[in-house]
């Protein structure tokens, strides 16, 4: 028979239970995970009983409720908390999604689940590792290629030619899209990814730019593109509601009438 040996600390054991303060009002538990992978604990599921009357309405205003008045050792990103800099995407509820554009109350269930983007190692409790993510958007190199000098005022581009970008410049590199992919989880060495390869169509769609040809062949790999197998995930968990898995099927097509 044969015998799988998962990690040490692959298994989540439960954690502490923060009581909410006497007199609380409309109180909601939030199971958060932890983890300090410097301390050489398994993670666990701390449970904080959170007086949601004092807090605001997003997930990311409980999250930074709990650090400021009941566990100042809670550690996760955010920054702008308008859905635009995708710092403070995680798993919530069983989704990944943005913390900042969610609302407590439209979570189901009597305790609302949070945890980091699922793949990623963990630095600490809801801050992924996206080392390997950023790395591979650094692979694309995402900019303007071209020969053409450089225009005095701007780089003029016709209405129908910048609508093509439409769709694919929204993109904020969240990450909630690839780490949702199980092509990714399998082979996230080596498979760009949803977010990646979408990055990667918004620069073959760009009329500007100059190395259509370059760039394709860069993606011409068995597992830097053909991993996906349209499973749509990413497009059902995009914050801003793109659809990656689109973007990769025109890179697909791309590709296959350049042979042609």
């Amino acid at each position: 028979m044969v015998e799988f040996a998962l990690p040490r600390n692959s298994k989540v054991t439960p954690g502490r239970r923060h009581a909410a303060p006497a007199g609380a009002g409309k109180v909601k538990a939030f199971k958060v995970y932890r983890y300090d992978p410097e301390t050489g604990l398994n993670p666990r599921w701390d449970v904080y009983e959170v007086d949601t009357s004092a807090c605001g309405p997003m997930v990311l205003d409980v999250l930074i409720h709990i650090k400021n008045t009941m566990d100042p050792t809670l550690a996760f990103r955010r920054s702008c908390r308008e859905g635009v800099c995708g710092s403070c995407a995680m798993n919530i509820g069983g989704r990944n999604t943005l913390a900042c554009t969610v609302g407590w109350e439209e979570c189901p269930g009597k305790e609302i689940a949070i945890s980091p983007l699922p793949h990623m190692p963990v630095i600490k409790d809801l801050i992924p590792d996206l080392e390997i993510f950023f790395a591979q958007y650094s692979s694309i190199e995402p900019w303007l290629h071209t020969d053409t000098p450089t225009p005095q005022r701007e780089w003029a581009q016709a209405p129908d030619e910048r609508k093509k970008l439409d769709g694919l410049y929204e993109c904020i590199l969240c990450a909630c899209c690839s780490t949702s992919c199980p092509s990714y989880w399998w082979n996230g060495d080596k498979y760009l990814g949803p977010a990646t390869l979408l990055q990667a169509y918004r620069w073959l769609a760009d009329s500007r730019d100059e190395a259509k040809g370059e760039r394709l062949d860069g993606l011409e790999d068995p597992f830097k593109l053909y991993r996906c197998h349209t499973i749509m995930n990413c497009a059902q968990v995009c914050p801003k509601g793109l659809n990656p898995a689109k973007a990769i099927a025109e890179i697909k097509k791309m590709l296959v009438e350049r042979v042609i």
